[in-house]
């Protein structure tokens, strides 16, 4: 990198695609509705190798408290079925030949308070990445005016607008997490 510029530019491009990744993970925590971003990352081991089950499988919500896996090959049912399983997520699903059906059962509180800590944790991870991202890019800044590539009115607009992004991002994120707080509250 040759300029500050550059350097805020990449920031901004990694913090991006942090708040990317917190939104997929978020997907992922169920919310008492039946959605098919619950088990479409699900891996099953499918003639030797992991596989993602939306790879394998159509995915459907037939009914607001109901998903549908209809595999593309009904041999993998089997495989499908145990792997939702050993994911953990809470479910129970029913095979019955041709299709999986995953009922999905009311959130007790208990859960509800659970998976707000996960979601919270998630979360703090993102931020965390955030503020990995600024150190490192502050650090890029800072090298860039030693090797007098920057002037340090540079540096310091360089550092000046890391830490706006960063203010930014950790806002979208606080955003994020204040959504799917009332999304799992929600009775």
């Amino acid at each position: 990198m040759d300029s500050y510029e550059e350097a805020v530019l990449d920031a901004e491009d990694k913090m991006e695609k942090c708040i990317h990744h917190l939104q997929d993970e978020f997907s992922g925590v169920r919310t008492g509705k039946a959605s098919p971003n619950l088990v479409e990352n699900v891996m099953v081991p499918y003639y030797g190798t992991l596989t993602r089950l939306r790879e394998i499988a159509g995915i459907s919500t037939p009914e607001a408290r109901l998903l549908v896996i209809n595999a593309f090959d009904p041999t993998a049912l089997p495989a499908i079925e145990k792997a939702i399983l050993a994911a953990n997520l809470g479910i129970t699903p029913k095979n019955d030949g041709r299709v999986i059906r995953i009922p999905i059962p009311e959130l007790s509180e208990e859960r509800r308070k659970e998976l707000a800590k996960v979601t919270k944790r998630m979360a703090e991870e993102g931020r965390v990445a955030i503020r990995n991202i600024r150190r490192d890019t502050n650090e890029t800044i800072k090298n860039l005016q030693k090797q007098t590539k920057i002037t340090e009115d540079e540096r310091d607009q360089g550092l000046e607008e890391i830490q706006k992004q960063t203010d930014r991002f950790t806002q979208k994120i606080d955003e994020l997490l204040t959504s799917k707080e009332k999304e799992i509250m929600a009775v």
